[in-house]
């Protein structure tokens, strides 16, 4: 009887931890390179009080990466991606940037405070999303879901 029910115990405890790790869903930020060549990435967003911008996130052909983990805070995200080829996906919205990985605070006076000034393009995530995935490819035109 005692191992019956540690048999059934354990067989719960499985079945708890099978569903928690299969149907908790996700809300990230997260960006996919369906191009056909590697791409770095650059993200920009607002946490309210002031502009954040981070970068470079390396992707291969075919891989997808979170670049924010948990539900989304604001509407718009923006986004900057360049590929091994010198192909561009960018925009009119202008944040600051450098060569190596960085974490910048501020969009204003980019060169002044020895950053490079990007031009990046804009997500509208919508008012309600909670998680968004944007999907690179070789027609340099920014795709969503």
């Amino acid at each position: 009887m005692l191992l019956s029910r540690i048999c059934s115990f354990i067989s719960l405890a499985g079945l708890v931890l099978l569903t928690l790790g299969s149907g908790v869903a996700l809300a990230d930020f997260r960006l996919c390179n369906n191009a056909s060549s590697r791409a770095s990435v650059a993200i920009a967003y607002t946490d309210g009080q002031t502009w954040v911008t981070e970068g470079w996130w390396n992707l291969k052909q075919g891989a997808c990466e979170t670049l924010l983990r948990g539900s989304l805070a604001a509407q718009y995200y923006y986004v900057y991606a360049m590929d091994e080829r010198g192909g561009e996906w960018k925009g009119k919205a202008y944040m600051c940037t450098r060569v190596r990985e960085f974490r910048i605070e501020g969009r204003e006076n980019c060169l002044v405070r020895g950053y490079d000034r990007t031009g990046f393009f804009e997500i509208d995530t919508g008012k309600d999303a909670r998680s968004w995935t944007v999907q690179l490819t070789d027609t340099n035109q920014p795709g969503q879901r």
